[in-house]
């Protein structure tokens, strides 16, 4: 049974960074295209980066330049590290995994996952 568990996140300066990291337990991360999700309230959920199970990072406009997904395959985690944050950045970031068999190493997924974690809250003041 996959399961996702997030960590980090917090409070921090525009400007500053901050970086989130999701546990992966009962698969390994190699087998799944992984990616990371936002939602500010009164927003919808956004896409914002996604990596495909061979390792290509695609990022969504708003984060490019900026944000930066790696996956651990030897820790079984995914991380996102976030610089230069500004006050639109604020939101509950969630990891999401899928095993879909697609390739998504052009063009990423930002569709439907199949597991998502509980979601940790970013604020950049």
């Amino acid at each position: 049974h996959v399961q996702l568990v997030e960590s980090g996140g917090g409070s921090v300066q525009a400007g500053g960074s901050l970086r989130v990291s999701c546990a992966l337990s009962g698969d390994t991360t190699s087998g799944y295209c992984m990616g990371w999700f936002r939602q500010a309230p009164g927003k919808e959920r956004e896409g914002i980066a996604s990596i495909s199970k061979d390792d290509v990072p695609t990022y969504a406009t708003s984060v490019q330049g900026r944000f930066r997904i790696s996956k651990d395959t030897a820790e079984n985690t995914l991380d996102l590290q976030m610089d230069s944050l500004t006050p639109d950045d604020t939101a509950m970031y969630y990891c999401a995994a899928t095993d879909r068999s697609e390739d998504y190493s052009t063009g990423g997924y930002f569709g439907t996952y199949n597991y998502y974690d509980q979601g940790t809250q970013v604020t950049v003041s």
